[in-house]
């Protein structure tokens, strides 16, 4: 007779015990690259907060074996290589407007359409206009002159557009929140940003905190696998977010890793609960390490309605920089300026193309250099 099961015996309870707890097992999963087999994380003095929501299974981890996939592209070179992406049709306008044989008020009329329909915004659009138009009529500048230095000056070429990770190594895990509703690239830009960071050096966790939307947590695992970073999941579809991002965080200390970055779930302005969530989510993680950088992702031919969209969050997080997808090629690429003027926080990258490495930094001077050569 098998006396495993027998009451009382100390076999059964040994094996009543560990069948408890591979019941209540895989409700995590950390998933790696190269390897589908999981083992316990390090132990460590982190401790899920009563907030946190966070679940009573121990998670599970591993980390990626052998070379990354692919290497990323240097990220210095990047936005030069890919600066003539984003004239489109705001550059050809200027263009007609530069090839006036005289600057009447139909000129200065043709100049304020093009800015406004570039969705510079009526704001920024008075203020570079007067600037241009001082220059040109007193003679200081030829109009292309006066609307290059008139741009650069209105997209504030002295502010801050770096993230602030401290020195890859230096054992200060930082905390990077990427929000934004969905269809804006969000996902997308949570891989490419994991690019770019590993091509400065850092080490990375990833944490799929959008368990709302199913393909999220897979599209992310992908980005992860190809450039060799672990990434921090629900085994199930709709957890607690805020329970996925404490579990990333915790794990990428307990890993020590640079950075833990954070691909939140796609909130819609018009759902309070959620963005009460999305605040939920940054509270958590500040248990385990600072949130140094909250990324707004923004679609650049939304236009106007992406500014809708940049409020909100603003108000939900405190906001330390915007992400421009899709903007090569866009008529839209004044709304460079007016998120900067409506947010007060610079555009730290731009989406320049769908290759895996085109998340480029904003380099003010190329950007207007690339519109008006466009």
């Amino acid at each position: 007779m098998d006396v495993s099961w027998i009451p009382g015996s100390a076999d059964g309870i040994v094996v009543a015990c560990v069948a408890i707890v591979a019941a209540a097992g895989g409700w995590w999963a950390v998933r790696s690259r190269r390897s589908g087999k999981s083992q316990p994380p390090p132990q460590g003095d982190i401790t899920a907060p009563p907030s946190a929501s966070a679940p009573t299974e121990v998670p599970t981890r591993q980390k990626p074996h052998g070379p990354p996939a692919d290497i990323p592209e240097d990220v210095s070179s990047r936005f030069e290589r890919r600066r003539a992406r984003v004239g489109g049709a705001f550059g050809a306008r200027l263009a007609s407007f530069f090839g006036r044989s005289d600057y009447d008020d139909s000129a200065w009329d043709e100049l304020e359409d093009a800015l406004l329909t570039a969705d510079v915004g009526s704001t920024m659009t008075e203020r570079i206009l007067a600037s241009v138009r001082a220059r040109v009529q007193g003679g200081e500048s030829s109009p292309r002159d006066a609307v290059r230095e008139a741009l650069i000056e209105a997209m504030d070429p002295l502010a801050d557009r770096s993230l602030s990770l401290g020195v890859p190594g230096d054992g200060n895990l930082a905390a990077v929140l990427v929000v934004g509703v969905n269809g804006v690239g969000k996902t997308t830009t949570v891989g490419k940003l994991a690019r770019v960071l590993v091509a400065e050096g850092h080490t990375v966790v990833l944490g799929a905190a959008d368990t709302f939307r199913a393909a999220a947590a897979d599209q992310l695992e992908t980005w992860g696998t190809r450039v060799g970073v672990i990434t921090v999941r629900a085994a199930k579809e709709g957890a607690d977010p805020a329970s996925v991002a404490f579990e990333a965080a915790r794990s990428a200390r307990a890993e020590g890793t640079d950075v833990v970055l954070v691909d939140t779930a796609g909130r819609l302005q018009n759902k309070a609960g959620l963005m009460d969530q999305l605040g939920k989510v940054a509270r958590v993680v500040e248990k385990v390490a600072p949130v140094r950088e909250t990324l707004l992702v923004l679609d650049a031919t939304t236009g106007q309605n992406g500014l809708v969209q940049a409020r909100v969050f603003a108000a939900a997080v405190a906001l330390t920089g915007v992400v421009l997808t899709k903007m090569d090629g866009t008529a839209k690429g004044g709304i460079v300026l007016a998120v900067q003027n409506s947010l007060e926080v610079p555009v730290k990258f731009v989406g320049l193309g769908e290759g895996v490495d085109d998340l480029a930094p904003f380099d003010v001077e190329g950007f207007v250099d690339g519109l008006l050569d466009g």
